[in-house]
């Protein structure tokens, strides 16, 4: 495998919620392909910068995938094409060289661009809000949810059931009484955030940089049904 690599980026460009967006094309090359994904945006905003132009806005911070700061779709996958991982993980040693990459931001009513690659998933916060104390808690290994939405990205119907399932089942370790109308006030405010109805694709599992189980939903389903019939 060559050490370097060309590429071309179709790359969505929006300067802001309210503006219509485009797709603008560049050729990158000779990029070293144990480069992370981020540090090849970082080459075209060094480029765009050095010529005047705007910068790409794009979500980023650890680096190690456990923020969820970073999410982009590539070629219609959400974080990329290596499961199991976040865009800041993803290495250019993944693609081939010549490849065309058509990158998007998530697509879904609850995130809406920031500009360009950025979203506003605050939505996200929102939800989590309805439980003050949710952040305090050891998180179990099956459920550690990093709030990055690809979940959501992914889903045909934008649906957001598998984050709240995952937080759910994280705060299930937070005293019992008050677990009723937890559950209850996440999905209520999932339901006024815009996000869609759940219809079992598992394209959410898939994109998921955690693979966190659609059992989460099944026994989160379970319990609503319970409370609504008690």
């Amino acid at each position: 495998m060559p050490k370097e690599i060309n590429l071309t980026l179709k790359i969505w460009r929006q300067k802001d919620r309210h503006s219509p967006g485009k797709f603008e094309v560049f050729k990158i090359q000779g990029i070293d392909i144990d480069k992370s994904f981020l540090e090849m945006l970082d080459m075209v905003n060094e480029k765009l910068t050095k010529e005047g132009r705007d910068p790409i806005a794009f979500g980023h911070d650890c680096s190690d995938g456990t923020c969820g700061a970073c999410g982009a779709v590539i070629n219609g996958q959400p974080h990329g094409p290596v499961r199991g991982s976040s865009l800041c993980q993803l290495h250019i040693r993944n693609f081939k060289d010549g490849e065309t990459l058509v990158i998007e931001p998530w697509r879904a009513k609850g995130f809406p661009i920031i500009k360009d690659l950025s979203v506003d998933r605050s939505a996200f916060d929102r939800i989590i809000s309805q439980v003050p104390d949710a952040q305090a808690l050891p998180v179990p290994k099956d459920a550690q949810c990093i709030n990055c939405g690809a979940c959501v990205a992914a889903c045909p119907n934008a649906s957001a059931m598998l984050f709240v399932a995952a937080k759910v089942s994280h705060l299930n370790s937070l005293p019992a009484p008050e677990k009723k109308i937890r559950m209850l006030n996440m999905v209520a405010q999932m339901d006024r955030e815009g996000f869609g109805n759940c219809s079992n694709s598992y394209e959410c599992e898939a994109a998921c940089p955690k693979e966190i189980s659609v059992v989460h939903i099944a026994h989160m389903n379970k319990y609503y049904r319970q409370v609504n019939l008690s």
